[in-house]
């Protein structure tokens, strides 16, 4: 396919699949149930960081974290005592269980009250920094309180070459603001043409049948080469192509 051929078939994949319809067999869905700016972003953090696997899972665990939660995230997790986190005992999903669950919630109040918020510590400062650098940084803020060395391989390091697929997943909600009803974009201080494309199994087989991806593996290599190509077809918000390449994948089997 040319370059324009193949801008115009995917922006008609963008428009089929980047509607409301799209939520309901979405876990972005879980974040769509809040309205506080605070609960939706941890909402949308907590679901995309258990995002792998079946998908009515990730689903029905991410529900069972926020009634954990008292459905207010937000004021759970800035106001919680250590008792509260006792209620988190039991819950499972996959290989995040509740150690992992009750240490996200305190590195997440460490995060609120002293570098103000998610939004704020997963920004880009300046030009020498991108999302692969502001995803490191946090993830050094997110353990800088006492844990247990297991929970930390459920933050992403793009330094160390991982793709970051559920971080960036969880910066595409936040980010993009396009209006189509599915993205969130509630991040004002971020700027979607910086994003990276959330790459999996699915999207990165699409992108490779596309030629948009020469490399095999998908890790933060692949995501920077799949991120170049898509920029040429829209260097402003290149991260909408996500909704093409994971539709063609997952329900045209393409």
């Amino acid at each position: 396919m040319k370059k324009l051929e193949l801008k115009a078939f995917l922006d008609e994949k963008v428009i089929l699949y980047n509607n409301p319809k799209f939520i309901e067999s979405d876990p972005i869905q879980i974040p769509h149930r809040f309205s506080l700016k605070e609960d939706v972003e941890i909402a949308g953090f907590l679901t995309a960081i258990i995002s792998w696997g079946n998908r009515t899972m990730i689903i029905k665990n991410a529900s069972k974290m926020m009634e954990l939660l008292d459905n207010s995230p937000y004021d759970f997790i800035t106001n919680h005592q250590e008792k509260d986190l006792e209620n988190l005992t039991g819950f499972v999903h996959r290989t995040f269980n509740h150690i992992d669950f009750q240490q996200f919630v305190k590195s997440l109040k460490h995060i609120y009250q002293n570098y103000n918020g998610l939004e704020e510590v997963l920004s880009i400062k300046d030009h020498s920094t991108t999302y692969q650098t502001a995803i490191h940084q946090f993830k050094q803020y997110f353990f800088e309180v006492k844990h247990q060395q297991r929970t930390q391989k459920h933050i992403s390091d793009p330094l160390k070459n991982s793709a970051a697929k559920r971080i960036n997943m969880f910066l595409r909600w936040m980010v993009r603001n396009d209006k189509a009803g599915v993205d969130f974009g509630i991040w004002k201080s971020h700027n979607a043409a910086h994003l990276s494309c959330p790459l999996d199994v699915h999207s990165g087989n699409v992108a490779r049948k596309l030629k948009l991806l020469p490399r095999k593996q998908n890790d933060w290599k692949a995501v920077a080469e799949l991120d170049k190509n898509l920029r040429k077809l829209d260097s402003n918000d290149p991260v909408k192509y996500d909704f093409a390449l994971f539709g063609l994948g997952v329900f045209e089997k393409f």
